[in-house]
């Protein structure tokens, strides 16, 4: 068994969903040398996330960010944690619903996701900067 793992730096991004799939997948070169493995990604952050969806239609991602922002608003009175900003602790909420890592099959040197499917990066904050991922690879 083959195993390989790059910690990488995230350009910034604006807050909001952004698919990374090709930045991770290029990150790491010997994914084409797995014929049979996983492909593990991990955010080491608490504000921002890891996810899998559409990657065709960009209104999906905005629709992400739309409905997520309804569902976790900021400046709630019950808020205790809100000396960074009010994006702060609606952020962290955000990353645990979400996740902090995605998991996927890599079948014959690549990843083996569905035709519409691509990672990620759940930018919760106005100002997150770089985000570091731990990207682990591993199989025959």
């Amino acid at each position: 068994m083959k195993i390989y793992q790059k910690e990488i730096q995230l350009p910034e991004f604006r807050r909001g969903y952004h698919i990374i799939t090709d930045i991770l997948e290029n990150a790491i070169p010997e994914i084409q040398t797995i014929m049979k493995g996983q492909f593990q990604a991990f955010i080491k952050h608490t504000s921002a996330s890891l996810t899998i969806n559409e990657n065709a239609d960009p209104t999906v991602r905005e629709d992400f960010e739309s409905h997520i922002n309804k569902m976790i608003p900021e400046n709630m009175p019950y808020y205790k944690h809100d000396y960074e900003g009010a994006d702060d602790m609606p952020a962290h909420i955000k990353s645990s619903m979400l996740g902090c890592q995605v998991q996927i099959p890599i079948t014959n040197g690549r990843l083996n996701l569905g035709t519409w499917q691509g990672i990620y990066l759940g930018e919760h904050r106005n100002y997150g900067g770089r985000r570091k991922i731990v990207i682990t690879v591993f199989g025959n």
